[in-house]
């Protein structure tokens, strides 16, 4: 593998930026966040990135001790990819970055892609407390874990477990609170998002 490019600067901004400022980097943290993934899942889940570039990222992350490969046991007897404590720390980075971006999102343009679970971060930013949260959208159907300390942030399909709360809203709202347009609570209050659950954080959106 060839050695990792640097900037050469004593700063600490410096070195991190060589090990995740290349382009897509931060957004595999992002899918991996999720938990472990596949590398067809991570592919179709990053769409407009090469198989080479992704490969290549991937093996970057790992010799940064970033991320790590693994054989997940029979039936499934696929290699997966996961993020190590170090990756795992990078979430806060990525809220900061999502919370920096929000000005730039503006209106979907027509070559925007859209994942419903790409909508994991900003829901967390709005929500306080710890415990497991259904978000049901039209795009589909994701979980998020609030307060999580180590593990999975978020995860494609149905909460695992009887969730703490479900939300049910659409697209537009969604956007709209993702934008910083709109506060979680606001919408519970007008009726735009809908809240089940009888768990603390259930109550907590419904009080607000």
């Amino acid at each position: 593998m060839p050695p990792r490019r640097s900037y050469d600067q004593y700063c600490s901004a410096a070195r991190a930026l060589d090990l995740v400022g290349d382009r897509w980097t931060l957004l595999i943290v992002r899918e991996l966040l999720a938990g472990p993934r596949r590398y067809t899942d991570l592919h179709a889940d990053l769409p407009g990135v090469s198989t080479d570039v992704l490969a290549s990222r991937l093996k970057d992350m790992e010799r940064d001790g970033l991320a790590g490969r693994r054989r997940l046991p029979p039936p499934g007897a696929a290699y997966v990819y996961e993020l190590t404590e170090r990756g795992r720390a990078l979430l806060p980075v990525l809220q900061a970055l999502g919370e920096w971006g929000r000005p730039e999102l503006g209106e979907p343009r027509p070559t925007d892609a859209v994942r419903a679970h790409w909508f994991a971060l900003p829901l967390l930013r709005a929500l306080d407390g710890e415990g497991l949260v259904e978000v049901r959208l039209e795009e589909g159907v994701f979980h998020l874990h609030v307060g999580a300390v180590s593990g999975p942030v978020y995860g494609d399909g149905p909460a695992p477990g009887e969730p703490d709360a479900r939300l049910v809203l659409d697209h537009a709202v969604c956007t709209a609170v993702a934008r910083g347009e709109l506060a979680l609570a606001d919408a519970v209050r007008d009726g735009r998002v809908e809240v089940s659950g009888d768990g603390a954080l259930a109550k907590a959106l419904r009080e607000a």
